[in-house]
């Protein structure tokens, strides 16, 4: 098809709406759309970050998280939370997280808030 842009939808470029700017692999929020930078950029400069997958993020500290649950974005911290309200749900965590753990892994999932 003439008019398809990008097949697989799997990243798009988005601009960095963060001072300071962004490492790679670090989300980022902008507007509806969630990403993980593939590589570092400076605040209002375009990076290519992945939509889909499973990554490796930064979570809310002494919060511990199932395997399954609903996660995320907390946007003012720039980490994942279990916290629905003031957040954008980002996917699921694939494994555990104790609250002593740093990180949490997720995928990337637009799901449903109802859970339907």
């Amino acid at each position: 098809m003439r008019n398809c842009l990008r097949p697989d939808a799997r990243s798009i470029p988005m601009v960095v709406p963060y001072s300071g700017g962004i490492l790679a692999g670090q989300g980022l929020l902008v507007g509806a759309f969630f990403g993980v930078a593939a590589s570092d950029a400076a605040q209002n400069t375009s990076v290519e970050c992945e939509t889909r997958g499973e990554f490796e993020l930064p979570k809310e500290p002494a919060l511990a998280i199932a395997q399954g649950a609903r996660v995320f974005w907390d946007n003012t911290n720039r980490r994942i939370t279990t916290t629905a309200t003031g957040n954008f749900q980002v996917g699921l965590a694939t494994a555990a997280a104790l609250a002593a753990d740093a990180t949490v892994r997720v995928m990337l999932l637009r799901v449903p808030a109802s859970g339907v």
